[in-house]
């Protein structure tokens, strides 16, 4: 997939567990582990807002675009 998410970056970076991220953020752990192995077919912009501010970052600072390798193929 295209769109590499860094959560867990920012969060070695702010020496956060998934715990206490989920706690600030107001979701489950489980729905924060989707969201932070990249499994997660969308996110709420309040989401998006929420991890933001725990992790007091910016929306790039979470999500980044990679060119595909297939996509340079062919």
């Amino acid at each position: 997939m295209p769109i590499v998410v860094d959560i867990d970056v920012m969060m070695a970076k702010r020496k956060m567990s998934v715990g206490e991220l989920a706690e600030r953020v107001g979701i489950t752990p489980a729905n924060l582990a989707v969201l932070k192995n990249g499994r997660a077919k969308a996110v709420r912009f309040s989401t998006l807002a929420a991890l933001c501010e725990a992790l007091e970052c910016q929306p790039g600072d979470l999500l980044r675009w990679e060119a595909d390798d297939e996509a340079g193929r062919g």
